[in-house]
């Protein structure tokens, strides 16, 4: 099983869509968890309801620092927004393999319910996709040098 961490500066939508995502997907392959630099306190509503709508469980999300993950020593480090992959990560992140899948942050659209949903249904269309590539790798990568490779051969942005 490989850690996967995704990270976002507030911590309050996408890395908590995909940390979601990952676990019903994947969850028997990758354990996936979120944090922030900059954590919000608290989980965007209409996360918690797109995730509900796709039959996703809920429960056990909310908004945390990376500072709680010194321990779990993932293998990859996904940032999902600009600002998140600006940072410097902590040092504790090691020689783990870091990578940008930029996401279109859906909490920030304003207009109509319609074009909200619409937003989140994208964003979670989106990391569906990426984490079922994921899940390939996770399957079959035995090393952090053949993660890095597949998550490359794929199109992902991998930090240096």
């Amino acid at each position: 099983m490989i850690k996967v961490l995704y990270i976002c500066t507030h911590n309050r939508c996408r890395s908590i869509l995909s940390e979601a995502i990952t676990q019903h997907l994947a969850g028997d392959l990758i354990d996936a968890r979120s944090a922030g630099s900059q954590p919000v306190g608290a989980v965007h509503p209409l996360s918690i309801y797109y995730l509900k709508e796709k039959g996703i469980k809920t429960e056990h999300l909310r908004s945390q620092s990376w500072d709680e993950f010194a321990d779990f020593a993932p293998d990859i480090v996904i940032t999902v927004c600009d600002s998140a992959a600006k940072e410097a990560c902590p040092v504790w992140f090691g020689d783990t393999v870091q990578v940008h899948w930029g996401l279109t942050d859906p909490s920030k659209l304003t207009g109509t319910d319609e074009a909200k949903a619409q937003a989140f249904r994208e964003c979670i269309a989106n990391i569906s996709l990426r984490v079922e590539k994921l899940k390939n790798i996770a399957a079959h990568a035995k090393s952090p040098a053949e993660i890095r490779t597949m998550l490359e051969d794929f199109g992902a942005t991998i930090k240096s």
